[in-house]
């Protein structure tokens, strides 16, 4: 009864819109848990030697820090590639894109130890320049890290890690302008439970404070 005296009230006195939609937004509260969506997709290869190559699927990563370059990867201990990680101390990113969803699934709940993932998927490694991981060459962008650290969670471990060398895929690059178009890879994401390709371009970093460019006028055109 209230919210409906209170919206006859919001129409008689033009009350903004965006407040009415504020005022009748429910919540739904659940226990704590990792509502945190969407999240990369992205397939991390490992191994010293080609017998033990391992591809391991991870949503759980991201950034952490700009100078030195930083990320994390968290992983079960029961997981095929934290054995080999911990052991070697290095690992490479491999960013994902529509072309490689299946094997990106595939490899997510498949098991090292029954399988050759490369081999099974018909993925290709190739050397990387400073780990001794390798890299995943279908994938657009690959980053080699070397772990500095090993932090304890609780049902993961948390592989702290420094990016010591990032390749591209040159047919991503514009040979003009320099800049590498990720977008035209259809780069995909994780979100609770399910994949799904990277939507429309909205705006560039900064655009909600950038000033519009002003169109000059001629004043003084010359008379013809």
């Amino acid at each position: 009864m209230r919210g409906t005296c209170f919206l006859r009230f919001a129409k008689s006195t033009n009350f903004p819109h965006s407040l009415i939609s504020i005022f009748f937004m429910e919540k739904i509260t659940w226990k704590p848990g990792t509502m945190l969506y969407p999240l990369p997709a992205v397939m991390v290869s490992c191994g010293a030697q080609p017998e033990e190559y391992n591809i391991i699927t991870v949503a759980w990563t991201g950034i952490i820090n700009t100078d030195p370059p930083m990320c994390y990867i968290s992983l079960r201990k029961s997981r095929h590639s934290h054995g080999i990680i911990e052991k070697n101390r290095d690992f490479v990113i491999n960013l994902t894109t529509r072309e490689l969803a299946f094997a990106t699934d595939w490899c997510g709940v498949k098991s090292g130890r029954d399988f050759d993932k490369f081999k099974e998927m018909k993925l290709h490694p190739a050397k990387a320049d400073k780990v001794k991981s390798p890299l995943i060459a279908e994938s657009p962008v690959n980053l080699e890290c070397v772990v500095k650290e090993i932090k304890e969670l609780g049902s993961h471990d948390m592989f702290l890690a420094e990016i010591v060398a990032v390749h591209g895929d040159k047919k991503y690059l514009d040979a003009e302008t320099g800049v590498f178009d990720l977008a035209k890879a259809r780069p995909i994401a994780y979100s609770h439970g399910k994949y799904y390709v990277l939507g429309d371009f909205i705006g560039k970093f900064g655009f909600s404070v950038r000033k519009k460019k002003r169109t000059k006028v001629n004043r003084n055109p010359k008379k013809r």
